[in-house]
C-alpha cells in the first residue's frame, strides 16, 4: 500500500486522471520534500507530481500527522494540479474496469466542453517525459553494480537496491548501451 503523495509522484501515472477509492483523502497532509538516503526524496517517488489530476470522494480539510507541512489541497494548488471531490469514485472505478482505459477531461462549470480538448497521452512518448535526462549514480560504494534504464523508475526501486549494497546507475531511456 502507498499513499497519495507516493501515487501522485509515481511516474507511471504520467498524464492520468488519478482516481482514489478510499472515502476520505488528505487526512495526513503532505510531508516536506526532504532529501533522504542516497540523495533521493524521503517521501516521494520522483521529483514532481506526474498525475494530471486527482479525483476523490471527499477531501480532508484539516490534516493531522507529525510529518505534515501542508494540506493535499495546498500541494496540488502549488503544482497546478486540478483536484475534484464529491465523486462516487467506486462507481467510476467500476465503469473503468468494465469499459477499459478511456480518455477523460475535467471541465469547469460554465466552460464549453468543446473548448477543452482531450489530451491523448497515447500520442506522446511518456517514457521520454519521465526519464532522467542524464545518467546518475546512487550508492557509488556499492559492492554489486546494476544499470537501470529509466522508463519511469520509482525512487523506492532505486532505494531498495541501494539499501542492499548495490551501486545503481540509472540511465535515460535513450542512452546508448555500450558493451565495452
Amino acid at each position: 500500500m502507498v499513499g497519495y503523495p507516493e501515487a501522485l509522484t509515481d511516474p507511471s501515472y504520467r498524464c492520468q486522471l488519478l482516481t482514489l477509492t478510499y472515502p476520505l483523502i488528505g487526512n495526513y497532509g503532505v510531508p516536506d520534500d526532504k532529501e533522504g538516503e542516497f540523495g533521493l526524496s524521503q517521501w516521494f517517488e520522483s521529483s514532481k507530481i506526474h498525475a494530471a489530476a486527482l479525483i476523490i470522494g471527499e477531501l480532508s480539510e484539516n490534516p493531522s500527522h507529525w510529518s505534515s507541512v501542508k494540506s493535499l489541497d495546498q500541494w496540488l494548488k502549488e503544482h497546478g494540479i486540478p483536484g475534484l471531490q464529491g465523486i462516487d469514485t467506486r462507481c467510476l472505478t467500476k465503469k473503468i474496469r468494465e469499459k477499459g482505459t478511456m480518455l477523460g477531461k475535467l471541465v469547469v462549470d460554465g466552460t464549453p466542453e468543446d473548448s477543452v480538448p482531450f489530451d491523448n497521452p497515447d500520442q506522446r512518448n511518456l517514457v521520454q517525459e519521465v526519464s532522467m535526462k542524464e545518467p546518475r549514480v546512487f550508492n557509488p560504494s556499492g559492492s554489486l553494480r546494476i544499470t537501470a534504464v529509466d522508463c519511469g523508475i520509482k525512487y523506492n526501486q532505486i532505494r531498495c537496491l541501494a539499501q542492499r549494497g548495490v551501486c545503481v546507475t540509472v540511465i535515460p531511456w535513450d542512452h546508448p548501451l555500450d558493451t565495452n
